[in-house]
């Protein structure tokens, strides 16, 4: 298996707890109240921003073949995510400008900024995200909500464009050939970090 593959295996029972999280049912349902996915969202928006620095960090590392990818990716948060966001922050009431991080949202990008230092370990720790995201979204869009806020949401994470990027993600992981065992911890503590980043303060 290629090392992507061996952290699909590793993280499909930790993805098990996020699709079993309260917010994450909240929102496959449509139910979640509208303050919590306010502060879902305002956290979000400010990992995001720190995500994109995540790929730049990476992009001045990369191999020629990898740089395209990366400024496509960073690309893709910045104005295609962030404008989900944008969009939805005024029907939900949030204030992204204002907004201040939380202690699992420092925890996050404090640990993907300091594990882009090292070029495979950084793929390794940004893949939960991308990955994760397309299979939670691809999993709720099998019975989506029916309130349109929250199937906008859904729909984002469930289009075969996302998880192209996630599959481009795969594959630059697999060519950038981290050691296994780092490129495994670094997962395992990004998947963590998931997790806890849906009990949204």
């Amino acid at each position: 298996m290629t090392i992507s593959e061996k952290l699909h295996v590793i993280g499909r029972p930790l993805l098990q707890a996020q699709l079993e999280h309260p917010t994450v049912t909240g929102i496959g349902r449509g139910d979640l109240p509208d303050p919590v996915f306010r502060s879902w969202l305002e956290q979000d928006y400010l990992y995001l921003l720190d995500y994109v620095r995540v790929f730049a960090k990476l992009a001045w590392q990369a191999p020629d073949a990898h740089v395209g990818d990366l400024v496509d990716l960073a690309h893709s948060t910045y104005h295609e995510e962030l404008d989900l966001h944008r969009s939805l922050s005024a029907e939900f009431g949030a204030d992204l400008e204002g907004a201040v991080k939380g202690p699992a949202c420092v925890a996050y990008t404090d640990f993907l900024l300091e594990a882009a230092s090292s070029y495979g370990e950084g793929l390794a720790a940004l893949y939960p995200c991308m990955w994760g995201y397309s299979t939670l979204g691809r999993i709720l869009a099998e019975n989506p909500p029916a309130e349109p806020r929250y199937r906008a949401w859904v729909d984002t994470y469930a289009d075969p464009g996302f998880a192209a990027l996630t599959e481009r993600i795969a594959r630059m992981l697999d060519e950038a050939d981290p050691d296994p065992a780092v490129a495994e911890a670094r997962f395992r503590e990004g998947m963590a970090h998931e997790l806890a980043f849906w009990d949204v303060p």
